[in-house]
């Protein structure tokens, strides 16, 4: 009797201490993501946005109107890590997309494992973890903090689902383009929850594909309606001019599967999945608070061909201000209004189509790697004689394992360091014992806080405003965009916080992408993350 009693005791002081710790917290946070969003769109798409979605978290919100990245590259990996993490790439480790892998000898994908198999089904596409991720993430520190919470990660992208949810998510699922189902890996589970399989009974892509994509509201209601036909856009589907309406029906079933994540078709996708997870796996619903994290990868794979100036992105966003609406609603009827936090930002921006620029008479243009690749191996066996120069990717450059470690590899850096910084399209070069130094410059500060000397070159060299690298000059390569630069065109974007204890404020302090992880540790009660670098943002918790 004696120890049931005693029992009784541990277990409902567990409970309370668990209880009592998040008395204020929400019983969901949702972290929205989206890829490849401009700060601007918020207000060029501001008269169109119903109540609900973006106005919701504008109008009813608080605001972080001046955060930017602080690192360079300003990738899709690299911009989810350091959201969830709330440190750079220097410590996450995740510093591309894809990066030269020394102990591997070849490129590898941020998130790819070897070790692990697809789960949902026979293709390559699920082979994926948070291997490379060398940090907890805010979502790691809520389940080690409060084992009963529930983390869920969703996106078309793996990297998206990866990331945000950590180590220790209870399931991240991404698109598999083999089958147009939601996929995930043995590092999280051996086989699909049963909602997930009946999810993707549903063959709901087969239906969305199958639905031309027109315009949503009438021609009048859109800025660039009379630019549809741009020479800057690229071509899809088998085109032959980037014009509404765009209507895939009649490509083949795997043609299909690849060419639907161009279209906000995807994104209702997804919201769709989102919403289910909600229900499914009871969020909301447990003693500690749970998290969603949703990012939306459309906005990106439909921009690297659109560009940001384009009728599609335009018809795009009003698109997803919509999904944005009916995800905020079922959070209202689901968890309940006042009962759940959500933020909304982006991986990073994008670079105005450089050609769009430069005919416009603005600073801008492309740097074509092979012919200065080409030139820069035959100055290389010329100096020295021997050809140094492994690859150039994501503008770092990594030399050969034989030189490294040698006397020789001083030299080769500084003959390099001179040549690449004679490229008219280059504003600085930096040798990777500059990157290791304190420095007062902001530029290579940036650089240095993307840089790991495992994973990056043993130099890093960053363009000048409006300009992109492309491997040859030919006339797709003037066409689209990307990003990945310092500056403020992709490293601007938009924070906002909307739900519990939250009320309507606009922010102008300077903040960085760092500091959203800050923050959080005070919404959920939890330490800061290992890494964590940033600071809170302390305007949300002031009480009117």
């Amino acid at each position: 009797m004696r120890f049931s009693i005693l029992l009784f005791s541990v277990c409902f002081g567990l409970f309370s201490n668990q209880s009592f710790s998040q008395k204020d917290a929400p019983k969901v946070v949702v972290g929205i993501v989206v890829d490849q969003m401009c700060y601007d769109y918020l207000y060029r798409f501001y008269p169109q946005f119903g109540k609900d979605g973006f106005k919701r978290l504008m109008d009813k919100g608080t605001h972080f109107r001046n955060v930017t990245y602080n690192y360079v590259p300003t990738f899709t990996g690299p911009g989810h890590a350091s959201i969830y993490t709330g440190s750079t790439p220097s410590n996450h480790g995740i510093v591309a997309n894809e990066w030269h892998y020394r102990p591997f000898g070849r490129e590898v994908n941020c998130v790819e494992d070897t070790t692990v198999s697809t789960v949902g089904s026979v293709s390559k596409y699920g082979k994926c973890s948070p291997y490379f991720l060398r940090s907890n993430t805010i979502t790691d520190q809520l389940k080690l903090t409060y084992p009963t919470s529930k983390v869920i990660g969703v996106s078309i992208k793996d990297r998206s689902a990866i990331l945000p949810a950590g180590h220790l998510s209870d399931g991240s699922y991404w698109y598999d383009y083999a089958t147009g189902n939601f996929i995930t890996s043995t590092f999280y589970r051996t086989e699909l929850p049963a909602w997930v399989n009946r999810f993707n009974d549903r063959k709901l892509v087969s239906n969305y594909v199958n639905q031309p994509w027109n315009l949503l509201k009438d021609s009048a209601c859109y800025t660039y309606i009379k630019q549809d036909n741009s020479p800057y856009e690229g071509l899809v589907g088998g085109k032959t001019s980037p014009v509404f309406p765009y209507d895939f029906s009649k490509l083949p079933p795997a043609d299909q599967l690849n060419v639907f994540t161009i279209m906000p078709a995807a994104n209702t996708f997804l919201t769709d999945f989102a919403i289910q997870a909600l229900a499914d796996e009871k969020l909301g619903t447990h003693a500690t608070t749970d998290f969603l994290t949703i990012s939306y990868s459309t906005p990106d794979i439909a921009g690297h061909t659109f560009g940001p100036y384009s009728l599609e992105m335009e018809d795009m966003y009003f698109r997803l201000d919509q999904e944005l609406a009916r995800l905020f609603q079922t959070l209202d009827k689901q968890i309940g209004k006042g009962q759940y936090v959500v933020f909304l930002t982006a991986d990073h921006a994008v670079v105005p189509v450089p050609q769009f620029l430069a005919d416009h008479k603005l600073p801008g243009g492309y740097l074509f790697l092979k012919d200065k690749t080409d030139s820069l191996r035959a100055k290389c066996i010329s100096k020295f004689g021997k050809d140094y120069l492994k690859t150039i990717e994501n503008d770092n450059v990594y030399l050969i394992d034989a030189v490294l470690g040698t006397e020789t590899e001083t030299q080769v850096m500084a003959f390099f360091k001179q040549e690449i910084s004679k490229w008219t399209e280059v504003k600085r070069v930096y040798t990777k014992e500059e990157l290791q130094s304190k420095t007062a410059e902001n530029w290579q500060q940036m650089v240095a806080s993307g840089y790991d000397k495992e994973r990056s070159g043993e130099l890093i060299f960053i363009l000048q405003p409006g300009y992109l690298p492309k491997t040859s000059d030919t006339p797709n390569s003037h066409k689209g965009t990307s990003h990945g630069s310092a500056f403020n065109y992709d490293t601007h974007v938009p924070v906002l916080f909307y739900g519990k204890d939250i009320f309507p404020q606009d922010v102008f302090t300077p903040y960085e992408i760092v500091d959203i992880t800050a923050t959080l540790v005070h919404v959920l009660d939890v330490q800061r993350p290992n890494t964590a670098v940033g600071k809170p943002m302390v305007e949300l918790f002031k009480k009117k």
